[in-house]
């Protein structure tokens, strides 16, 4: 049985799985998929608290197995993987790094009585440096190998006794009997699966259900019953959880072996009797609400950036897959030089470091790579979630129409990351102002600038020579929350109004400055963070000789019935009132209508009506890449003869800097209830 939030026909947002076994998962749920932050309980007990990502467990969580065992760390893929601590139910704990389901790399354990080993391991056995120290000080320092016998050994080392005497070659006493006696113990247990695969888990695993996917039955056809065995057919409804089970099997065959024996009249006649049953109960699951379209045209074989889309994921894939994230967020001066960019050539045939691919011969360049890794680091992206969302099954999507710029945009299917086409001086600009962006970034958790993930460049070789550089960037509007009014805000009038006739305003469409109709009123404590992160980002960019950014700004009204997918039943769930916790995210607040008034002095901000909703909010700072260079000083000195100086949007930073502020101070405004 399943309760909760639904998204285009699938479990999505926040929600409680139960199984006939007993077995219980609640928590969030992404395209019918345990994915975010649940809790799964088993048939037999053991429960599981945590990060989860596709049904696997994934990213911090804390695992109580039904033997008494307890793990608290990371996990990879349904297995530990990271820094993590394991105490076993004899007392002893270990403390350190794991690797596919085993202590790997450095690590501690401590006895229940009091002994302790750290060191090295590999494959779940001390294997390297270590040093053991026995509970009444005594103290063994050498190396660990294990012998052909699969017996770990200590070798060439020192003893040193505990009343504080020189040091022996060779320990009167061997501490090989007490690892070996640890290893007998700390073996996996039945219930742990620490180190099987997501295929292997249905033998071990008790409570396995809530990780397979159950199968969905289909009425037989009539042609397939009269003594032909349909092929096991495997669809999901509305949960897609993982292989088919052995009951199911079994009932399966049985009932085919029932219907061979039965007269061409029986098996119709129980078909179409079959056929109605079905109809009548799963009417409801056969003919699900259709989704909202998606924005954006998926890039599919034969769309004319399909082979450029191919190359970006090949790319990213080799760029983000073959680099560990960083240990340091401290970075050298030589990590931002712009020459630091490192060429990759990908041939159709691979080579000893690239795969074979079925695209054209390309280069792929990585700009400051380091730099950008560690962003992603400090942004708490996960590499594999990252390159999931990128280098998935699922395509990219290409907005309908390039930005005012000329560049164009991509959207990943999950909608949490956005890639822009970028001209050579909005890289130039990135790469001259990517130490003060990265410290800023740093030093101020709640910066409302752009999330930059990645800088890349594709280069075509053969007859058609042609360059591509693009950027990764984090979407501002990845949310369960449908939004419903978008508005990209700069402080100037002139041209900032849309030409869209008013029955053809949607969802999709970015209105101006001249086309708000809101106040926006956030709460105090929140109202003067705002105030506060606008005046240090808007700091940086003056800094940085950056002007004609904008503050992009998303409304999701909660009076307003939505029953697509964008919707996604998120309405004031745990899980969205958590991401309150940062400026700028999933904000609750109010908005107060506005009416513009002719003899106003200002043509921007209307006068408050006293009429408010309940909304919403997503905003922040964009398009942070276009220096006040020739082009817009001339565009300035044309514009200014046509036109208010103060209008226009291509003013000096300083100027632009102080009618931003001055403009956004009044759009926004503190709630007072």
């Amino acid at each position: 049985m399943y309760e909760g939030s639904w998204r285009q026909g699938r479990a999505s947002g926040r929600g409680k799985f139960s199984w006939a076994s007993g077995a219980t998962y609640e928590g969030d749920l992404a395209g019918g998929y345990m994915h975010g932050h649940g809790t799964y309980i088993g048939e037999f007990g053991d429960t599981f608290a945590g990060h989860w990502a596709n049904n696997f467990r994934h990213g911090r969580g804390t695992q109580a197995y039904a033997n008494g065992d307890v793990y608290d760390g990371h996990w990879r893929d349904g297995r530990q993987d990271g820094h993590g601590r394991y105490i076993w139910r004899y007392g002893h704990e270990y403390i350190g790094t794991w690797r596919a389901g085993e202590m790997h790399g450095c690590g501690t354990v401590i006895w229940a009585d009091g002994d302790r080993y750290d060191g090295a391991w590999e494959d779940a056995k001390p294997k390297g440096q270590g040093t053991f120290r026995w509970a009444d000080g005594g103290m063994y320092i050498g190396v660990w190998c294990q012998q052909a016998s699969g017996e770990t050994n200590a070798m060439g080392g020192v003893f040193y006794p505990p009343s504080g005497g020189p040091a022996v070659p060779m320990p009167p006493r061997e501490p090989r009997e007490a690892i070996t006696k640890l290893l007998g113990e700390l073996a996996v247990t039945e219930g742990k699966a620490a180190s099987l695969l997501p295929s292997e888990k249905i033998v071990t695993w008790p409570g396995v259900e809530a990780v397979l996917k159950k199968p969905v039955w289909r009425p037989p056809e009539p042609e397939q019953i009269q003594g032909r065995r349909s092929r096991s057919s495997v669809s999901s409804i509305d949960m897609d959880l993982a292989a088919e089970g052995e009951e199911a099997q079994a009932q399966a065959h049985a009932q085919a072996q029932a219907q061979s024996s039965m007269s061409s009249e029986e098996a119709q006649a129980r078909a179409a009797s079959v056929e109605r049953a079905w109809l009548r109960a799963t009417s409801c699951m056969r003919a699900p609400p259709k989704p909202a379209k998606k924005q954006g045209e998926t890039i599919s074989k034969g769309h004319k950036n399909y082979e450029l889309m191919l190359n970006l994921q090949l790319g990213i894939r080799h760029a983000v897959g073959r680099h560990s994230a960083p240990n340091s967020l401290d970075l050298k001066s030589s990590a931002f030089d712009p020459k630091e960019k490192v060429w990759t050539r990908f041939p159709p045939e691979g080579s000893k470091h690239t795969p074979p691919h079925q695209s054209c011969d390309f280069r792929w360049k990585d700009y400051c790579p380091l730099v950008f890794r560690t962003l992603r680091k400090l942004f708490d992206v996960d590499p594999a979630d990252y390159m999931i969302s990128i280098c998935g099954d699922d395509a990219l999507r290409e907005l309908s129409s390039p930005g005012k710029s000329g560049s164009f945009f991509y959207l990943t299917n999950d909608d949490k990351y956005m890639i822009k086409t970028m001209k050579k001086s909005e890289v130039k600009v990135l790469l001259r102002m990517l130490p003060a962006y990265y410290k800023h970034v740093r030093n101020f958790e709640h910066t409302l600038v752009t999330k930059f993930f990645g800088l890349h460049c594709v280069k075509i070789t053969g007859a058609i020579q042609k360059k591509v550089r693009f950027v990764i960037m984090g979407n501002l509007f990845c949310s369960h929350y449908g939004i419903h009014r978008r508005f990209d805000l700069k402080g100037s009038s002139q041209g900032r109004m849309t030409d869209k006739p008013l029955d053809q305003i949607d969802e999709h469409t970015t209105l101006k400055d001249l086309d708000l109709n809101f106040i926006f009123r956030l709460g105090g404590s929140w109202f003067q963070e705002f105030c506060r992160q606008v005046d240090k980002d808007c700091e940086l960019l003056e800094q940085e000789r950056i002007m004609d950014y904008s503050l992009l700004v998303g409304i999701h009204f909660k009076d307003r019935f939505n029953g697509n997918a964008d919707n996604g039943g998120a309405e004031d769930s745990e899980q969205n009132k958590k991401l309150s916790a940062k400026l700028g995210i999933a904000m609750q607040s109010r908005v107060e209508n506005v009416v513009r008034n002719p003899e106003s002095e200002s043509p921007l901000i209307g006068d408050p009506t006293g009429e408010f909703r309940e909304v919403v909010l997503f905003f922040g700072i964009i398009d942070i890449l276009q220096d006040y260079d020739i082009s817009k000083k001339l565009e300035h000195a044309y514009k200014s003869q046509l036109y208010d100086p103060n209008s226009i949007s291509a003013v000096d930073p300083k100027q632009y800097c102080k009618r931003f502020r001055d403009f956004i101070y009044r759009a926004f405004t503190e709630d007072v209830q």
